[in-house]
C-alpha cells in the first residue's frame, strides 16, 4: 500500500514554517496542515554536536506539541551546519550572515537535519547528513547573495536552492533535498513503518 493511501485518514501536522520544508513534504503527496511553534532553541554546545543538536531541537519541538489527539501525526525538523568543529544555525544581520558564508567559503562543510515524527503512541527521530563542498566565493559574491535574499531563515545563511547554490556549491555527497531542510527520502521510509 501506498504511503498516500496509508496516511489518508491521518491527521498531518507539520510543526514548522519554512516553505521549503512545506514544499518537501508536499512533494511526498500528502495532505497536511501546518502550525508554528514557539521554542526556545537555545542548547549547550558542550553537551551537544552535530546530529546530536538537531536531534535535541526536533524532538524539544515535538514535545513542545501538547494539543496532540488520536488521530494526529506530528512532523518536527531542524537543520544545522556544522563546519570546523562549530555549529552554524541561523544569522540575524547582514554581518553575521557574512562570517557565516565566509566560513564555508572553500571548504567542506556538514548538512545535518533531524526529523521527529510523533503521535500519540509513539515518537521516533532519526537524522540525515550531507556533505557539502563550498568553491571560493569572493567578498563581492557573498554580500550580492546576502543583499539580494536574505537569507536570515537558513542554518549557515545560505539555501543551496538559491543562487549561492547555483555558483558556490562545487560538490555534494549526500542528499539535496537534506541539504534544503527534509531528508524525504528518510522520511518516506519512517512514515512507511511509523
Amino acid at each position: 500500500m501506498l504511503l498516500t493511501e496509508k496516511l489518508k485518514d491521518t491527521n498531518i501536522i507539520l510543526a514548522s514554517q519554512s516553505p521549503r520544508r512545506k514544499e518537501l513534504l508536499a512533494g511526498l503527496g500528502l495532505q497536511f496542515s501546518t502550525i508554528s511553534l514557539d521554542i526556545d532553541e537555545t542548547f549547550d554546545r558542550n553537551e551537544f554536536k552535530k546530529e546530536q543538536i538537531t536531534e535535541y531541537l526536533s524532538a524539544k519541538k515535538a514535545k513542545a506539541y501538547t494539543d496532540i489527539q488520536s488521530n494526529d501525526l506530528i512532523i518536527t525538523s531542524d537543520t544545522t551546519v556544522w563546519v570546523d568543529d562549530e555549529s552554524l544555525e541561523k544569522a540575524s544581520n547582514r554581518e553575521e550572515a557574512y562570517e557565516m558564508i565566509k566560513k564555508l567559503s572553500g571548504k567542506r562543510h556538514s548538512v545535518y537535519t533531524s526529523v521527529t515524527i510523533r503521535s500519540l503512541e509513539k515518537e521516533v527521530t532519526f537524522s540525515d547528513e550531507t556533505q557539502v563542498t563550498f568553491a571560493d566565493l569572493t567578498d563581492d559574491e557573498i554580500y550580492f547573495y546576502i543583499d539580494n535574499y536574505k537569507p536570515f531563515d537558513k542554518a549557515g545563511a545560505y539555501g543551496v536552492q538559491e543562487w549561492i547554490g547555483y555558483i558556490g556549491v562545487d560538490n555534494m555527497n549526500g542528499s539535496y533535498f537534506n541539504v534544503m531542510g527534509l531528508p524525504t527520502h528518510k522520511l518516506y521510509k519512517e512514515l512507511v513503518k511509523f
